[in-house]
């Protein structure tokens, strides 16, 4: 099991047991993308909690650094291992709710930026079946890395995308996720 392999496990047990698990769903189906960011940062950030991480994030500031902030960098979450001091983030994630794959590209382009063992951009479509070219225009990123770039990059990165059309299936079925093959440019299905 990898490290992704084990916070995507992790994350799908927080939503099960997050007690506004049904307002995220519901947020889901309603289009309340706005809400849905803010249930799921909830969500993102105890699971961070389960490895032992202090997450940083819109409502939930934290002095982890000698510089107090909600968001690091201006990325959604950044979490860091235990300890104090200037370190390099554990994981760093995007939310995005735009319906723009171009706004989506821009978040992937942001974590890949950035040094840490685990990046993931979560995202929302309104049917599953957009996954596909979603991931496909978001190779252009990834390509704009070039083989050197791809090849240096250190963790994991995945995306998770959420759709309303699977909002049924709410929380196993709803998130769909790739995972970054730095070897081949491809993203992978989990």
């Amino acid at each position: 099991m990898t490290l992704s392999d084990d916070w995507r496990a992790a994350f799908l047990e927080s939503v099960r047991r997050y007690e506004k698990a049904s307002l995220l769903r519901e947020a889901s189906v309603e289009e309340r993308l706005a809400d849905w960011t803010r249930y799921l940062t909830d969500v993102v950030v105890e699971t961070c909690a389960s490895f032992g991480w202090t997450a940083s994030a819109k409502g939930h500031k934290h002095q982890i650094l000698p510089v107090s902030r909600s968001e690091y960098l201006t990325l959604d979450v950044v979490a860091f291992p235990g300890g104090g001091g200037w370190r390099f983030p554990a994981a760093v994630m995007e939310l995005e709710n735009s319906k723009k794959n171009d706004k989506i590209a821009y978040s992937l382009w942001k974590v890949l930026c950035t040094r840490a063992d685990l990046r993931i951009v979560f995202c929302y479509r309104r049917r599953s079946g957009q996954g596909p070219q979603l991931i496909e225009d978001l190779l252009e990123v990834v390509a704009g890395l070039g083989l050197e770039g791809r090849m240096n990059l250190d963790g994991e990165t995945l995306i998770a995308m959420g759709s309303r059309e699977d909002s049924d299936q709410f929380p196993y079925g709803f998130f769909k996720w790739w995972r970054l093959d730095g070897n081949t440019g491809r993203f992978n299905v989990m």
